[in-house]
């Protein structure tokens, strides 16, 4: 009887651990024309090739894109509740601020609307990270410092994640960016997502 007990005790426990080993991560990425696939087809944007890259770190998760191209912090904060409320992510991964930056916002205001997305997820008990953001320097050194000092300062603040700007190892490739300038092609997109999936791996 004991051994019996004891056998059923072990398959338990075993059920329980392979359970929580295939437990999904739900990762939500809140960004701009940066990860939602900016004029190629959505399924070549590296969100959706980024749940195969952490498929072979051996972390599960479902990835919800809920980046639109134009996207300011003002606008991710105005979508964020309804994103939160419908997906429950387990991480929110911020990558915003850069149409914010190529428009001039005043750096402060970019820093209260980051603030705000980030106590926002934490409200709802979803871990963030978020992404560093550069701007062109000609918009000066003033403001391109400004704008880059504001992300660590908020990260520090928040006590979270900071993750690298995937585009500045992406812009030194013309072949990868489009003619803008500004937006990686589709060539670049399985680079970043196992760049992404790399960063990943190292805050989960």
């Amino acid at each position: 009887m004991m051994r019996s007990l004891s056998l059923i005790l072990v398959l338990c426990f075993s059920f329980i651990t392979h359970a929580a080993d295939n437990a999904k991560t739900t990762i939500l990425i809140l960004g701009d024309s940066l990860s939602a696939g900016y004029q190629m087809p959505i399924e070549q944007s590296w969100p959706s090739l980024l749940p195969d890259q952490l498929k072979q770190k051996g972390i599960n998760a479902t990835i919800i894109n809920g980046s639109i191209s134009g996207d300011t912090s003002g606008n991710g904060l105005q979508r964020l509740p309804a994103l939160l409320k419908q997906h429950n992510p387990d991480w929110v991964i911020v990558e915003l601020g850069a149409n914010d930056g190529l428009r001039g916002f005043p750096p402060a205001t970019i820093k209260q609307n980051l603030d705000q997305i980030i106590s926002l997820a934490k409200a709802k008990n979803s871990h963030v990270a978020l992404m560093q953001i550069m701007v062109p320097p000609n918009y000066g050194k003033r403001y391109t410092q400004a704008f880059a000092n504001l992300y660590p300062e908020v990260a520090k603040q928040q006590d979270i994640p900071l993750l690298p700007f995937f585009l500045k190892d992406v812009i030194v490739k013309p072949e990868w960016m489009k003619q803008d300038g500004l937006h990686p092609k589709a060539e670049a997109q399985p680079w970043i997502a196992e760049y992404m999936a790399s960063q990943i791996q190292s805050i989960l």
